[in-house]
């Protein structure tokens, strides 16, 4: 019933409208061309003075198709001023202005053909058919906005409520959290406490382990010289106290290439690049080097075999004659980290701690567990107060209309891409192919103009493109009874438009624009 009510009073208002066109265009005498609130401005009993001031004429000069006024005043209904208007009725349609140069110039321009007066077409008057079909439009668009309305009602509500919820949730968190940050206070002073107790008791233990591991040092130490003293009186063949070069070349060991000698090259390896070298740098210097070789000579090191592992020794026979001295030296450091196992430091067995002290370092680990936990506990209702705090920030208009959009997508599918819009978050492309998405935007801001910022949004800071700017999106939404992408276009490169429509955008039109909108119909 309402609606019907709307209808018949809408369509008396037109109805009486156009009346009163057709009766004022009939019964005020003004010129062609001149609108009816500027009539006055038009008085064939005085002269007529140029809106500008600039200068006066005789009446009978308006409109007569030389342009005499600067502004262009005097010819309202001619095209002799270019820079001019020319004011159609269009009775039962829009009114408009149209530029004086489109007077007669072929061109039917005012549906009911008045500013083709003196040309040759003649121009069919459909003011009447382009009304109706406005008023059509109209009443469609009417019924979309009361739809959308009751939809953008619903929209505001589950926003005002979902605001409320968090305004809630979030003082309840902040109590949570001042009582989560008492409790990591105390178990931080309780694992203070209990970690000074434990390392009270676990200094002796620390001093006899340095002990023990001085110990183990020197007996090392010791062992590492005996041996490699007895090598060195080995291989010291003249027993001058000194290793040379030539005798090293005199033992097969140390035939790095295995290619039947000893090169000298190869011996000053194994004396660290040097001539010769006495007991103390063979110690020092030369004896690391030395030990691996025999000990894989004295079968120490085994390695892992297959059936086919003389064909592979072969190949790397063969590969190692191509090596160069830094690639062979290479080689070995490896072998020796995979063949020496027997040098590696035997892991000590752990420590064990008398009762009374066990008691302690259990105490004090399950301390720091206990403020591990609460520590976590605080840094989780920190995220999720975080989380709260920038949702209540978010500006979802003025009645939290879009709010109900966060945390969804809307996609659009033309021939090549997906387009996916996230409001409050991002919009991408994907190829159909289903490659890796690429990011046209990040939420920005509203970016509507002044009346209703709300009209559209700016997504920023996407990825760049190949020799371009970073990517960037403009978001123009529209009242629409679903929450749908319309379309997606790109009209500079990497700037993207896409066209939204939602029943968040179906507002009421204000009083101003109401009126003006029955003024043109």
């Amino acid at each position: 019933m309402h609606f019907w009510k709307r209808f018949f009073d809408h369509f008396s208002f037109i109805l009486l409208l156009n009346l009163f066109n057709e009766i004022i265009g009939s019964e005020v005498l003004r010129p062609r061309g001149v609108s009816l609130s500027r009539a006055p401005l038009y008085n064939p009993k005085n002269d007529f003075t140029c809106f500008d001031r600039s200068k006066t004429i005789p009446f009978s000069q308006v409109n007569d198709d030389y342009c005499d006024c600067p502004d262009a005043s005097d010819e309202p209904g001619t095209s002799a001023c270019p820079h001019g208007i020319f004011y159609c009725v269009n009775a039962g349609f829009k009114p408009m202005n149209l530029a004086s140069s489109r007077v007669n110039d072929g061109i039917c321009d005012c549906c009911d053909g008045a500013d083709e007066y003196a040309s040759e077409p003649k121009c069919i008057n459909n003011c009447a058919e382009l009304g109706q079909f406005a008023r059509e439009k109209e009443l469609q668009r009417e019924e979309l906005l009361k739809a959308g309305k009751q939809l953008r009602e619903e929209f505001s509500q589950k926003g005002i409520q979902e605001k409320q919820q968090r305004k809630e949730k979030l003082l309840e968190l902040e109590k949570n959290k001042e009582e989560a940050d008492r409790v990591k206070a105390e178990k931080e002073r309780l694992k203070n406490e209990a970690e000074e107790l434990e390392n009270t008791a676990l200094d002796y233990y620390r001093k006899l382990e340095e002990e023990q591991n001085k110990q183990k040092a020197e007996t090392e130490a010791l062992k590492l010289r005996v041996e490699a003293n007895a090598a060195f009186n080995k291989y010291d063949v003249d027993q001058d106290g000194k290793i040379t070069v030539s005798e090293l070349q005199q033992f097969e060991t140390f035939d790095k290439d295995k290619d039947g000698k000893v090169s000298e090259e190869e011996a000053k390896y194994f004396l660290n690049d040097q001539e010769e070298a006495d007991s103390e740098k063979f110690v020092s210097d030369a004896w690391n080097r030395i030990k691996p070789y025999l000990m894989i000579e004295s079968g120490a090191f085994r390695e892992k075999t297959d059936p086919d592992q003389e064909a592979v020794e072969e190949e790397e026979e063969f590969n190692e004659e191509e090596k160069t001295e830094e690639d062979a030296d290479d080689e070995e450091d490896s072998v020796k980290e995979q063949q020496e196992p027997e040098q590696q430091e035997e892991i000590p067995p752990p420590i064990e701690y008398d009762e009374e002290t066990q008691k302690l370092v259990d105490a004090a680990t399950d301390a720091r567990n206990e403020f591990s936990n609460a520590e976590s506990a605080v840094r989780d209702l920190e995220s999720e107060i975080r989380n709260i705090k920038e949702y209540l920030e978010k500006d979802f208009g003025p009645d939290e209309e879009y709010a109900p959009l966060l945390g969804q997508c809307f996609e659009y599918v033309d021939h090549e891409y997906i387009y996916k819009l996230c409001p409050f978050d991002k919009t991408v492309q994907q190829p159909k192919s289903g490659s890796m998405e690429t990011r046209l935007g990040t939420w920005g801001h509203w970016s509507g103009p002044d009346h209703n910022k709300y009209e559209r949004m700016s997504y920023e800071r996407g990825q760049a493109c190949w020799n371009g700017p970073q990517r960037s999106t403009i978001v123009n939404i529209s009242c629409g009874s679903d929450n749908k992408v319309t379309s997606v276009s790109e009209p500079n490169k990497c700037e993207y438009v896409f066209e939204f429509s939602t029943p968040a955008a179906c507002y009421e039109i204000p009083i101003e624009y109401q009126e003006s909108a029955h003024d043109e119909l």
